[in-house]
């Protein structure tokens, strides 16, 4: 069981929860639950300890779109929580994709 797998679950299932508090519009409400969704399968997939799964990728670009998501008005509503939510987690998710990246083999 590997803490990357777990840590973007958890961060996948906040999105999830964070898109049902009411504070925003539309945008934050779909924008957090699909990531929410997307991020919660690809860190369950990361969990086990040998998994083939490449989820870093999924994580790198989720990442990066909700910091850049967490400076766009229309979807955070103008709501400074919602900006520091995406921002923070976002953050998150994407120092975990850095961590989960494989690394290249080294030629001798």
């Amino acid at each position: 069981m590997t803490w990357r797998g777990w840590t973007s679950l958890i961060a996948g299932i906040w999105f999830i929860i964070a898109s049902f508090i009411p504070m925003g519009g539309t945008g934050n409400l779909v924008n957090d639950l699909v990531v929410g969704i997307i991020v919660a399968i690809v860190g369950f997939l990361m969990i086990p300890e040998h998994a083939a799964w490449q989820g870093w990728t999924i994580g790198l670009i989720g990442g990066i779109w909700m910091i850049i998501a967490a400076f766009i008005p229309l979807i955070t509503g103008g709501y400074m929580a919602n900006l520091v939510n995406d921002l923070i987690v976002g953050i998150i998710i994407l120092v975990i994709a850095l961590f989960e990246r494989p690394k290249r083999a080294r030629i001798a």
